[in-house]
């Protein structure tokens, strides 16, 4: 099962930390975290959010500027950092415009345009003229909004798999490389805060009143927030990234709409798909694993088990949730951007938020961050509902010879 790796060309992400990768890598080292209490539209919840600043000043450019709701306003900050528009352009130039793909993960896209226009409703029931359903609402609204502006020709669509959208979108560009279909890839996710979102999960029970706290003993639920990441994926041979994508895993094991396998079944199988495409000589050589750690009661419990299962107990481990919020369709690939940082600069992330682990989850979390110079291989885990997962190994290139 083993596949050539993927270098990552260039990364960035934006969340509720700061735009770009200066104020994630500061708050990695500092374990700070970037929730509020919850401050959005006129949602009124007595929980905390992960928001970012200023979306609402982003502009589109006028000849996309029918592409205009959160969402798009959001990919595009997050495009303008880090250069990494000038990296995704120079590629298209080594490539052609037909050979760089673009999948990108989303849960709700442009879902507030919906709500707005519903609030405008005429005396009819009309939703007012100025809503476009395709530019904003639509799941593959960014997809478009983002191939429109870098003038892509090839293979592009959206992944919406609730929170593991984004995680998938790296082992979809992985498949269309080993396949030909492309010689390089645009991969992340976008999503942005809604109303939607935030009454839903509360209406599950799910939110917490507190900054979420994953991985505790007293967890008592996520906090939402909102994040737009992005990587170029380039075969190693035709790029100079320090870091690879060397492995992932998927499955679906379909057992509940919103709950996960009790036994954890899909999670260890995704883990072991990864492990084996990376061609790990033992689970051991993870050196971090980067949890899905949503802070719910159930979700934590089933993935502490499954970690423990496929690796062990004793590879530290975190969820770094508690510093962004559960960007949801976003956060596979905000958390890709933070295993590649942690790989790169030597560290281990805490799990910010955290202040009595839970024994029970048979887990060694990182409680504050540390120095890690000799780590070499990362794990990340995107588990979703209804059951779809994903984990994605990340390596330090020169241990891949």
């Amino acid at each position: 099962m083993n596949e050539e790796p993927l270098a990552l060309s260039a990364v960035t992400a934006t969340t509720a930390l700061g735009v770009g990768l200066a104020p994630l890598l500061a708050a990695l080292r500092a374990g700070k975290s970037g929730l509020r209490p919850c401050d959005f539209e006129h949602c009124e919840l007595p929980t905390w959010i992960g928001r970012v600043p200023d979306v609402e000043a982003v502009a589109l450019p006028q000849a996309l500027a029918h592409y205009d709701c959160r969402n798009n306003r959001l990919a595009l900050l997050g495009l303008q950092a880090d250069g990494f528009l000038d990296a995704a352009r120079a590629a298209i130039v080594r490539h052609g415009a037909e050979r760089v793909a673009l999948i990108l993960g989303t849960s709700t896209s442009g879902i507030l345009s919906a709500e707005l226009a519903y609030r405008a409703r005429d005396v009819h029931g009309a939703l007012p003229a100025w809503f476009d359903y395709r530019a904003s609402h639509n799941t593959a609204s960014v997809v478009a909004f983002v191939r429109e502006l870098l003038g892509l020709r090839g293979p592009a669509f959206a992944v919406s798999t609730a929170c593991s959208s984004s995680a998938k979108a790296f082992a979809a560009a992985a498949r269309l490389l080993a396949t030909g279909m492309a010689d390089a890839a645009i991969v992340g996710g976008v999503d942005s805060l809604c109303s939607t979102t935030l009454y839903g999960f509360t209406s599950l029970e799910l939110t917490a009143p507190t900054p979420c706290r994953p991985c505790d003993a007293n967890r008592q639920g996520l906090s939402i927030g909102e994040a737009a990441a992005f990587a170029l994926l380039e075969r190693a041979e035709d790029a100079a990234g320090a870091i690879v994508l060397s492995g992932w895993g998927e499955s679906s094991d379909a057992h509940h709409m919103s709950a996960p396998h009790p036994q954890g079944l899909g999670s260890c199988a995704a883990m072991r798909q990864a492990l084996a495409r990376a061609a790990l000589l033992a689970p051991r050589a993870i050196g971090y694993v980067n949890l899905h750690g949503t802070a719910t009661r159930v979700n934590d419990s089933v993935e502490g088990a499954a970690v423990a299962t496929v690796l062990g107990g004793e590879v530290p481990c975190s969820s770094t949730k508690g510093m962004t919020g559960h960007t949801l369709g976003a956060a596979g690939a905000v958390e890709a951007v933070i295993c590649a940082l942690a790989l790169e600069h030597g560290l281990l992330p805490a799990s910010v938020g955290t202040r009595q682990p839970d024994s029970a989850l048979g887990l060694s979390i990182v409680m504050t961050p540390q120095p890690a110079p000799g780590l070499r291989h990362a794990l990340s885990n995107s588990f979703g509902f209804g059951g779809s997962n994903c984990s994605l190994v990340f390596s330090r290139r020169e241990q891949r010879a």
